[in-house]
């Protein structure tokens, strides 16, 4: 029976009253922001002691900053310091700094500040994730005066201004260090306000910023939504106004032809792999290795998991990296020949391994896809779902068989240096190379090495590399400064306004 007139034109007024309301929400906080974020900083909010991709999300270049800053186009620019200069040889960089600077609590910036903050992360007892690759290469530090730091490193390393735009290389006050992790103190544009766990952090505009007149938004408010399906609810009831890593790429298109959203479609560093356990057997052959990255189809990965976005890999690099190779025809989808190989070692079939799977979408749905096809040549792998913080304390402490993760931090074909890393690669040839491009400063001869660095972990099959993560950003119509691509997991705050 057809609906009166009166009900059709009630329905339709309730109908454009909903549509209206999300918008009105961003209407009124002009001045404020609510982003999204799929995980929560665990343990704190302290980069430079802890591993978590997502402290950096919140803090960096936000409330901690370094010497140089990255931009989203991946160039190095000053941040702290003004400008530097390196000597011939590459071993000695000097910094000058930037005159004026406090630190939120008052305390004034200075050179003091960076020789505290870079012996910090090469002491002993460090848990700074660049310690090795980093710090440990300076040989010393030397503050002629209050605004020039001098730093003599062991061995070259002519990506070290941009290793110092990273988030483990954050300036800290040695006042306010220690409680970094809970109350976070630096000298960004915006201050530590609060942290409700398991729900938001909210940041403060800091009106003593030195450049605070450019800064737009007096209140930034991060959301932590780890479900997908809860992300897209979010941003259509106006509870969040922006998810610069959108985690539901199965409704892209819904926001696409939703004319209240913008949609962006980037990359990142995230060179997202399955992980497998060197320590463990029978992971510590070579032929089993390979047999799993052979019993997986890339393409069906990123078909099922990020509706066909993703670019496949063959080695720890994405292809905007500079010396990236495409490596993935040495580990093409093959499963005879999977199940060759694992005769070939010896493996008794059916092989039963665990699977731990972190919560983001491209580990949790990528993570079922991978056990079906690993299940088609004999392996049966039981899917453990675990939260971030117990992937740190599990897998990442080497308690693991197998494990999707994607590795977002750039220049860190280091990590395969070192077999005390989580997956226990151990390889003496690696070792030997990386040393050998590690020293070397000539440009054409890096990108020479930076291909054979590849090429070996190929051959080891050291991981199982899958595809480039994806950056999705979808935010409201009106606001501008959100991060398309990422080569580095952080949000510039004092970018963002309304328009």
């Amino acid at each position: 029976m057809p609906l009166p007139n009166r009900w059709i034109a009630a329905t339709a007024l309730l109908l454009g009253a909903a549509l209206a309301a999300a918008p009105a929400a961003a209407q009124s906080r002009r001045d404020a922001v609510v982003l999204g974020m799929t995980l929560e900083p665990a343990p704190g909010l302290d980069p430079t002691v802890a591993s978590a991709a997502a402290i950096g999300e919140v803090v960096h270049t936000s409330v901690f900053e370094g010497l140089t800053k990255i931009g989203m186009d991946g160039r190095v620019s000053p941040l702290l310091a003004e400008s530097w200069g390196i000597d011939p040889d590459g071993k000695v960089y000097a910094f000058k700094l930037r005159r004026g600077v406090k630190f939120h609590d008052g305390e004034d910036f200075d050179a003091s500040d960076v020789k505290f903050s870079f012996e910090r992360a090469k002491a002993a007892d460090s848990t700074n994730k660049a310690k090795k690759a980093v710090f440990d290469n300076i040989a010393r530090i030397e503050t002629p005066d209050r605004y020039t730091v001098i730093v003599v490193l062991n061995q070259p390393d002519a990506n070290f201004p941009f290793r110092l735009g990273e988030a483990t290389a954050v300036i800290l006050d040695p006042k306010s260090a220690a409680s970094a992790a809970s109350r976070p103190v630096g000298t960004g544009p915006y201050r530590f306000g609060s942290w409700t766990k398991g729900s938001s952090i909210t940041l403060l505009k800091n009106e003593a910023w030195r450049e605070a007149g450019r800064v737009a938004l007096k209140r930034v408010t991060y959301r932590f939504i780890a479900d997908p399906a809860a992300q897209v609810a979010a941003l259509l009831a106006g509870d969040i106004d922006a998810m610069p890593r959108f985690g539901a790429p199965q409704n892209l298109e819904q926001f696409r032809r939703d004319p209240r959203f913008q949609v962006v479609v980037g990359g990142t560093e995230g060179k997202t792999l399955l992980a497998m356990n060197h320590r463990r057997k029978p992971f510590d052959d070579v032929r089993v290795r390979r047999a799993v990255a052979a019993a997986l189809d890339r393409r069906a990965i990123i078909d099922g998991a990020m509706e066909g976005h993703g670019t496949p890999i063959g080695s720890h690099l994405v292809p905007s990296d500079a010396g990236y190779v495409d490596l993935t025809g040495k580990s093409p989808h093959d499963p005879q020949r999977a199940r060759a190989l694992l005769k070939e070692a010896g493996v008794a079939l059916p092989l039963q391994v665990t699977l731990s799977l972190p919560p983001p979408q491209y580990a949790r749905k990528g993570g079922e896809i991978v056990a079906a096809q690993l299940a088609q040549v004999g392996i049966v792998a039981k899917i453990e779902n675990v939260e971030w913080a117990q992937w740190l304390a599990g897998p990442f402490k080497g308690q693991f068989d197998l494990t999707l993760i994607s590795h977002v931090e750039p220049l860190d074909l280091d990590r395969y240096a070192d077999p005390a890393y989580y997956h226990g690669y151990d390889s003496a040839a690696y070792r030997t190379l990386y040393a050998k491009f590690a020293a070397t400063t000539e440009p054409r001869l890096r990108l020479a090495l930076i291909g054979d660095l590849q090429r070996q972990l190929a051959d080891d099959a050291a991981s199982a590399w899958l595809f480039q993560l994806p950056q999705f950003a979808v935010s409201r119509k009106g606001l501008v400064g959100v991060w398309s691509s990422s080569p580095v997991f952080a949000n510039d705050l004092a970018a963002l306004r309304w328009q």
